[in-house]
């Protein structure tokens, strides 16, 4: 369980990260929802769910998350 915890936490850690590529707040939400989907899949993948929910719940929070951010946030681009 503890090693689950972690790998969620570091999934949901990346995924914030890269919700804030892009310059305008579609491309944002757009990549954020795809990290999302990925990270949801997988999570529900790992946790024996269903993969389609967890892809669905994942790319909702990913593309919430990249249109809530800015993009001087996060500047990959460094």
């Amino acid at each position: 369980m503890k090693r689950l915890t972690l790998s969620c936490l570091m999934a949901a850690t990346l995924a914030l990260g890269l919700a804030a590529c892009g310059t305008g707040t579609g491309e944002r939400a757009l990549s954020g929802a795809g990290v999302g989907a990925a990270v949801g899949a997988g999570a529900a993948a790992i946790t024996g769910g269903d993969v389609g929910k967890g892809a669905v719940i994942g790319g909702g929070v990913g593309a919430a998350t990249g249109a809530a951010t800015d993009s001087n946030d996060i500047d990959l681009s460094r």
